[in-house]
């Protein structure tokens, strides 16, 4: 489903699918308030930006030499 901006809404199932995960974590996610979603009726739909941002925010980077060094600096 889109609507005139462009935007892209995605059903429970499709967000699960999306974000490549079962569908009970992603109720989960709606119950806990950890993800942005939309009402519709009695209907949950999630925008794909949303969706991207959740996967986003939830990226660690690699541990290297020089993180390493620099986080024990200061550490006696």
């Amino acid at each position: 489903m889109a609507d005139p901006t462009g935007a892209q809404y995605l059903t429970v199932p499709q967000a699960a699918e999306h974000l490549n995960t079962s569908v009970r974590f992603v109720r989960r996610l709606i119950a806990e308030r950890r993800i942005a979603f939309f009402r519709v009726g009695r209907h949950v739909r999630f925008a794909v930006a949303d969706l991207d941002a959740f996967v986003e925010a939830g990226r660690v980077e690699p541990v290297t030499a020089a993180s390493v060094w620099r986080d024990l600096d200061g550490v006696a």
